[in-house]
């Protein structure tokens, strides 16, 4: 059967059990007119190659057995706004108070039924400039079917981090939500997200930041042995302004995580990193990355690092995209995987496409094991190889967590991934 005919059987199969919501009618026909000139992704599509979205695309969500552990809920000692969803779900009684200085912040389904707001004009916007040069159906998808997710408007100086917390509890439960972030002139916050949300989630961010704006963001996706989740982010990136995100992913099936970065203004910085640990044949985790300079002198960093063993597969695919006239730009990238055994995999695309003469661009790319010598010489100063090895990986993973500028947020999340590799590692 052609590819076309695969495409449009599967599209209209999941399309047969999804009935649009109520709330921003024009955004939600225009994404679903997407879908259905796109067709959702096959395993032949070009960006699938590396993974089969089969599971993501079908119409209900494969079952998938709750985690439960006795590790208190990651950021608890800091002093944040929650905003919590059970299997994409808003839930007030678990959620603070959403006010905080220097932020408004409300709920999408609110926000779209609403006679004026200003997420109305955002909805979808960020995401239909992503779809080229690359389609990306699954997040028109989601965003014409999303009926939760929060609105953020930052103002000014954010006085305490946002945390958008995803919480499981259905073994069924499929869940899309949509975030929007509009980062004001001059304005900063700092945006977390922790936890596993769904059997199958979907989840769309759509970021603009305003001049001289600066967002922080740092993710850390659940630890659910038997999710599935696909995730986009799209920022725009204006004069001045700083976009920084980072992700650390342990556990689940299957994870991709596609980040759009469009820099349209001078001056601007845009960096996006992440940390993976990978156990297992049935782990999958898949990195996309689309980084655009529409403007001069501007900066971008992709760092990614990938542990895997027993069998897991990790996958990056990261782009730079300098168009003309986006003279000294600097563009780094670079994918690394640890392959703590022979049966693990690391599939890499980097890309550079330039066409600006005055630029600094590079990107690399290497799989590779434990060093020995190092490991031998952890070993005769009297650690145990178990510990040795756990010191080595943390060591490997370190420049993707320096990419978080918060000492205090990357201290928990290293102090986490110890804990982790400490009661499963070799």
């Amino acid at each position: 059967m052609a590819l076309p005919k695969l495409k449009a059987d599967a599209t209209q199969a999941r399309l047969a059990v999804m009935d649009l919501p109520a709330g921003g009618d024009a955004n939600r026909q225009a994404a679903l007119a997407r879908v259905s000139a796109m067709g959702l992704p096959h395993k032949r599509d070009e960006y699938w190659k590396y993974t089969d979205p089969a599971t993501l695309v079908q119409p209900d969500a494969p079952e998938a057995a709750l985690f439960h552990n006795d590790e208190g809920p990651l950021f608890d000692e800091i002093d944040r706004v929650k905003i919590v969803f059970v299997d994409g779900v808003y839930d007030e009684s678990l959620s603070s108070d959403l006010a905080a200085e220097g932020v408004e912040i409300g709920l999408l389904a609110d926000a779209l039924s609403a006679d004026i707001h200003w997420a109305q004009d955002m909805y979808g916007t960020l995401e239909v400039r992503g779809q080229v040069p690359v389609e990306r159906s699954l997040a028109a998808l989601n965003t014409a079917f999303a009926t939760n997710g929060a609105v953020i408007r930052v103002t000014g100086q954010a006085s305490k981090p946002i945390n958008l917390i995803y919480l499981h509890q259905q073994t069924t439960s499929d869940a899309a939500l949509h975030n929007l972030v509009k980062v004001e002139a001059g304005a900063t916050v700092t945006l977390l997200e922790t936890g596993p949300a769904a059997a199958r989630f979907s989840k769309t961010l759509e970021v603009d930041i305003a001049e001289g704006g600066t967002f922080h963001h740092v993710r850390a996706q659940g630890r659910d042995h038997e999710r599935r989740a696909i995730t986009h982010c799209f920022a725009r990136v204006a004069d001045e302004a700083t976009f920084k995100s980072f992700t650390l992913t342990v556990n689940g099936k299957l994870t991709r995580n596609e980040t759009v970065i469009d820099i349209v203004g001078d001056n601007a910085v845009a960096h996006v990193a992440g940390a993976c640990l990978g156990d297992g044949a049935d782990f999958h985790h898949d990195d996309t990355v689309f980084v655009t300079h529409d403007a001069v002198d501007c900066e971008s960093r992709q760092v990614f690092k990938k542990v895997l063993r027993n069998g897991a597969t990790g996958v990056f695919q990261g782009k730079i995209l300098v168009k003309e006239g986006a003279q000294k730009t600097d563009g780094y990238q670079i994918s690394q995987s640890l392959l703590l055994d022979e049966d693990s995999v690391f599939l890499a695309k980097p890309e550079l496409e330039i066409y600006a003469d005055d630029v600094a661009c590079s990107h690399g790319s290497t799989s590779g094991a434990i060093d020995e010598d190092a490991l031998f010489y952890l070993q005769s100063r009297g650690i145990s190889h178990k510990q040795a090895v756990n010191l080595l990986t943390i060591a490997f993973l370190a420049e993707a967590l320096e990419e978080i500028d918060d000492q205090e947020l990357a201290d928990q999340l290293r102090n986490r991934l110890e804990g982790w590799l400490s009661r499963h590692g070799s």
